[in-house]
């Protein structure tokens, strides 16, 4: 028998690994490489970071029983984060903040289908 909350938050966080499992899988189908996965700084964190050549993608992945409701839950903070992180991370890149980089939202739902949304915070 589970412990309500605690079970509750135990499940997310598999159906939120699983989620950026099936993202992981549908950059890689495309030839891009991964970088790191859940990067943290004090600004927060970011779900995937890819390589496609000197390109460095940013990704936050957004799962829900719909596409629609997978999208709804990208929010105007959590772009701020994303966006915030992303610029600590390019410290440590060669090219600094001259990196060309891409903010993705990826949205995945039902029973692993996914879809990549790039530059999906209007920036790049």
């Amino acid at each position: 028998m589970g412990q309500g909350g605690s079970e509750r938050g135990r499940r997310a966080h598999i159906a939120g690994a699983a989620a950026e499992e099936i993202a992981i899988r549908a950059y890689l189908d495309r030839g891009y490489t991964l970088a790191e996965t859940r990067w943290r700084c004090p600004h927060g964190e970011i779900d995937l970071i890819l390589r496609n050549g000197a390109q460095v993608i940013f990704a936050e992945v957004k799962s829900s029983a719909t596409r629609d409701k997978a999208a709804a839950r990208i929010t105007a903070g959590q772009m701020q984060r994303v966006m915030a992180s992303a610029s600590v991370f390019l410290d440590g890149e060669p090219q600094g903040q001259l990196t060309d980089v891409r903010l993705d939202v990826v949205l995945v739902w039902g029973v692993g289908e996914v879809e990549i949304l790039e530059n999906a915070y209007g920036h790049g």
